[in-house]
Formats: structure tokens, C-alpha cells, sequence
């Protein structure tokens, strides 16, 4: 084959493991031979419809097998795969379609309504609906489904002039068997990750397929990943962590995925025992909920042997609450931009090194630097300083951000994480504090300065800033501080009912507190660490 990218994993593995179960989706069941059969004939889809080497097709869904088939046929096809957040609002869509030029989206018939709107006025020229397989009929309001149809890029449009509508099952069964065989390298693009920015709008994180390859083999060497692993995914899979770090290296060992289209703790601990799952990923809320859950102490846990965790530090009280059931965790850092695997904390180390991120991945090099004086080199263990890393995994730039990405890397070609921490005389990193504000709630990250523009268009505010507040469930929740401008009245309510719609429902304030002033440096700026100490009434 002239394709090394990941598109060519399911076709490479196809003879190795062809008749054993890839992926298991409720009552549905696909071999590595049909989940080969059905990506190769989406794959020749694409191609029938426009799509071209380097296009961008994006994914809007739930965990399901069509995650999976739309993004290895995209990777076959030499096309670039954009998983979109189905918790984000329309606008939110629109931005990620229209700045990564998507010429088709991919999704669910229960999510029609939010891909109608969010394609809207960009430049996707078809939309493929995939049914719910339980349903009797399809049904996509405002439109006409046809079973095929051109729909790429100089498509014609439905019924309504809009993009044209095809049912992902007919759209599949009209695509050749044969692969095509599109050169394409680990340099090439086969990924874009949008990753929220610090100036309001995301930035489209551009991973290579070398950068995911060389990931999946990190979490193959350090984890100990086996062709018999079972992987339960209740992380869905729009995020990096779940898909790089769960969902591809069991695939490309050989391994079963289950897919959950939703996390519920009462059907996680069933399925465990039903498929002997023997890997979960997820954050603290995820194992918390777990390990509280009345069904804990009756499930049959005996097959689990990795337990991956990211997002923050595991509270004690859940460590020992998996520990008194013969269970460790391998705690992590990383993000997007690191495809995204930095480091990992052995479950062997998770008490003596309590707190730690772990080391760095195998074939990937972390350092802490002075941010002010990179020149300077690596920093004393136990100094803090900014978390620098680089490898094979890291991505080279950002989608269509010269800027940013210009500015994201030192000039030895060190990624600039934005996170500072320390090294202790072992080599093992601790994150210290974020350079950067983002706030880390239930494994989702929100950066401040988005949720800031969007509550600053209110006209009574005459200032406002947003950090994250500890909670007991989601790890961090965002609170608004906000200075009203003078004579002017705005309730919490309010506030909260302009940003519906605007934002994602987890980047909504949990709470606001109003203020008679803010504190600020002497260039004007507003100090968030004055903002983080408890207020009155709040905890």
C-alpha cells in the first residue's frame, strides 16, 4: 500500500485479525474485516462525492461505530478528520466548520437540527445523517433524503437550496470494495482538534498522522496494551484523550472496543462484567460516580487492569476506594496539541508519587524551563518553571495560525506548554499552576477569555473575569466575577439566559458574583489570584 497513515491500519489488520469483534455498539457487533468492508466503501463515498486528497470532512455524533468508519475512511481517502463537540451551541459549530473549511459533515439524525444550523453558511456541501439503528425510520426535519446523490463540494442542494442530504447507510452501500490506494505519510495531515484559545476562539490543533501513530505506540509500550484488551470507552471519542489514548492503540494492537454513546455509572459496571472489559478511561468525576454507585461493591471488577485517568489529580478518597478492590490508576498529562500523551504517572508509583504526572512517554521528551529565559535551560529539580515538550507526537502548527503557532514553540523547537510544574530528582513531573487560565471541569476544558466576550456583550457589564472554583463533582467549575457599569442592573439569571445558546452549557458560569470593584495590577490588568479566594456565600 502507498498509505501509511491511520486509514490503512483497518486494511493491515485485516488479515492479522479479520473475523475477531473490533467494535461492540449496544447490541451491534462489526469484525475487523467489516469495519475494514464498510470504511473502504465510505472511503470510495467520499471520493465519488469530491472529496479530495486534503479536504476536511467532519464528524458530529455521539460514540458509534460511524465515528470510526468516517474517520479511517477519511484517512483511506487522504481527507482530514474534524470531530466536532456535540455539546457545543450553533454558532460554536459554525466557527469550527467555516474555519477548517469542512466540505462535508457526518451525523447523527438526533443532532439534524444543531448540524442544519451549525453548517449553515459554511462551506459544507453535503451532509450524511446517520440513523439510530434501533429507530423504524429516519426522519430529518425540513428534508428530503435521498439514497444517493453528489454532495461534494460543487454539489447541488437539497429541496431547500441547502446542502445535500444522504442516509449514511446508502451512502456506504454505493462506495466500491476496493480500497483506494492514496499515498499518503505520517507528515501529512490527517486530524483537526479544535482546542479553545486564550484570545476567544478556538484554534483547530493540526495532527499528523505520524503525530497519532507515534502516540498510539507510547500508549502500546507504557500501558502494556495486548490483543486481548476489551476497552470500555464512556469518554466520548470527539476528545483526543479518548480516541488517541483509548480507542486507536486498542485498535491497532488488535484488541475489542465497547462504545457507549453516553456515560451512565449503573450501565458502565453492568457492561464491565457482561463484556470483562480490562480497560476504562476516564477523569476523577468518572471514577468518583463509579466507585459511589450502590451497584460498586456487587460488580465483579476482576477483569479491569488498566485504569487511565486524566484531566487532574484523583481525590484520595476515590484512590482508596479502588484500591480496597485490588485497583490503580495510571494518572497523565497531556493535551491536543500533544496528540496527547506527555506524560504518565505507573499505577505502581500512584502512592508514592501522589500528586505526580508521572514521567514522560517513551518516545516523548518533557522538560521545565524558565519561560522568561529559555535560553537558561532545563530548570533545578524542584524548581517550577514552564512544562516544554517535544516528539514525534507534538503537533508542528495550528490549523490556518501562522501566529500562533510561530508563537507556541521556543526556538530549539520545544512546544510551549503554557503549564508550569517541576521536576523532582526521579524525573517525575508535577503541574504547579497553569500559565494559562483554563479551567478543567468534568474532564472539559474551558478557557476563560471565550466565556468573558461572550458575558462582556452584555451592556450593563462594565467588567468581568471568570475562574474556576473547586467542586466536589467536576473537579472545577467556572464562577463569573462582575463589575457592572455605573446606574446598571443585571441579575444572575440574566446573565446566565444570554449565554444559553451562546455557549456550551458546561462553560456557563455555576455561579456569579457581583462586585463593587476589581482588584487589579498596576498596568490595569485584573488580578484572578485575588478573584480565587472564597467569597461570601459561595463555596
Amino acid at each position: 500500500m502507498e498509505n501509511f497513515g491511520i486509514g490503512s491500519w483497518l486494511q493491515r489488520r485485516r488479515p492479522k485479525s479479520g473475523t475477531k469483534t473490533a467494535v461492540i455498539a449496544g447490541e451491534r457487533e462489526l469484525s475487523y474485516a467489516q469495519l475494514a468492508d464498510r470504511s473502504t466503501r465510505l472511503a470510495n463515498a467520499l471520493r465519488d462525492r469530491g472529496v479530495a486528497k486534503g479536504d476536511r470532512v467532519a464528524y458530529l455524533g455521539e460514540n458509534d461505530p460511524s465515528f470510526l468508519e468516517t474517520l479511517f475512511a477519511a484517512g483511506l481517502a487522504g481527507a482530514v478528520f474534524v470531530p466536532l463537540n456535540t455539546r457545543l451551541a450553533p454558532p460554536e459549530i459554525q466557527f469550527q466548520l467555516r474555519d477548517s473549511g469542512a466540505v462535508l459533515l457526518v451525523h447523527s439524525a438526533a443532532l439534524a437540527e444543531l448540524a442544519e444550523r451549525g453548517s449553515a453558511g459554511t462551506a459544507v456541501g453535503g451532509r450524511i445523517v446517520v440513523d439510530d439503528p434501533t429507530a423504524p425510520d429516519m426522519t430529518v426535519p425540513g428534508k428530503t433524503v435521498p439514497a444517493g446523490g453528489h454532495t461534494g463540494g460543487g454539489a447541488s442542494g437539497g429541496a431547500d437550496g441547502g446542502p445535500a442530504v444522504e442516509e449514511f447507510e446508502a451512502v456506504i452501500a454505493s462506495g466500491a470494495v476496493l480500497p483506494p490506494d492514496e499515498p499518503v505519510g505520517l507528515d501529512d495531515a490527517a486530524m483537526i482538534l479544535y482546542t479553545s484559545g486564550t484570545t476567544g476562539n478556538p484554534k483547530g490543533a493540526l495532527l499528523t498522522h505520524g503525530n497519532i501513530t507515534w502516540n498510539c505506540v507510547n500508549v502500546l509500550v507504557d500501558f502494556d496494551f495486548a490483543s486481548t484488551d476489551v476497552a470500555l470507552m464512556i469518554s466520548p471519542m470527539f476528545h483526543v484523550a479518548s480516541l488517541d489514548m483509548g480507542v486507536l492503540p486498542t485498535l491497532l494492537k488488535g484488541g475489542t472496543v465497547v462504545l457507549e454513546a453516553k456515560f451512565d455509572p449503573r450501565r458502565t459496571l453492568e457492561l464491565i462484567g457482561r463484556h470483562r472489559a480490562t480497560t476504562i478511561s476516564g477523569v476523577p468525576t468518572t471514577y468518583q460516580m463509579l466507585c459511589e454507585h450502590p451497584d460498586w461493591d456487587s460488580t465483579d471488577l476482576s477483569s479491569l487492569n488498566k485504569l487511565t485517568c486524566g484531566g487532574s489529580a484523583v481525590p484520595l478518597r476515590v484512590l482508596e476506594a479502588y484500591e480496597r478492590r485490588g485497583l490503580r490508576f495510571s494518572n497523565g498529562y497531556g493535551m491536543t496539541e500533544t496528540a496527547p500523551g506527555a506524560t504518565t504517572l505507573p499505577a505502581a508509583r500512584s502512592r508514592d508519587k501522589a500528586g505526580s504526572s508521572g514521567l514522560p512517554h517513551f518516545f516523548t521528551d518533557v522538560r521545565v524551563a524558565d519561560p522568561m529565559d529559555p535560553a537558561a535551560g532545563p530548570t533545578a529539580p524542584g524548581t517550577v518553571g514552564e512544562i516544554q515538550i517535544k516528539g514525534p507526537n507534538v503537533i508542528h502548527q495550528y490549523w490556518n495560525r501562522p501566529e500562533a503557532s510561530a508563537d507556541s514553540y521556543t526556538a530549539d523547537g520545544w512546544f510551549k506548554s503554557g503549564d508550569m510544574g517541576y521536576k523532582d530528582p526521579e524525573g517525575f513531573v508535577f503541574i504547579s499552576d497553569r500559565l494559562k487560565d483554563m479551567i478543567i471541569s468534568g474532564g472539559e476544558n474551558i478557557y476563560p477569555a471565550e466565556v468573558e466576550q461572550a458575558i462582556a456583550e452584555l451592556d450593563a457589564v462594565g467588567s468581568v473575569a471568570v475562574i474556576g472554583v473547586p467542586d466536589e463533582k467536576w473537579g472545577e467549575v467556572p464562577r463569573a466575577v462582575v463589575l457592572l457599569r455605573e446606574g446598571a442592573r443585571l441579575t444572575e439569571e440574566q446573565l446566565r439566559a444570554h449565554l444559553e445558546g451562546r455557549l456550551a452549557r458546561y462553560k456557563i458560569p455555576k455561579s456569579v458574583v457581583f462586585v463593587a470593584e476589581m482588584p487589579r495590577t498596576a498596568s490595569g490588568k485584573i488580578r484572578k489570584a485575588d478573584l480565587r479566594k472564597p467569597a461570601p456565600g459561595h463555596v
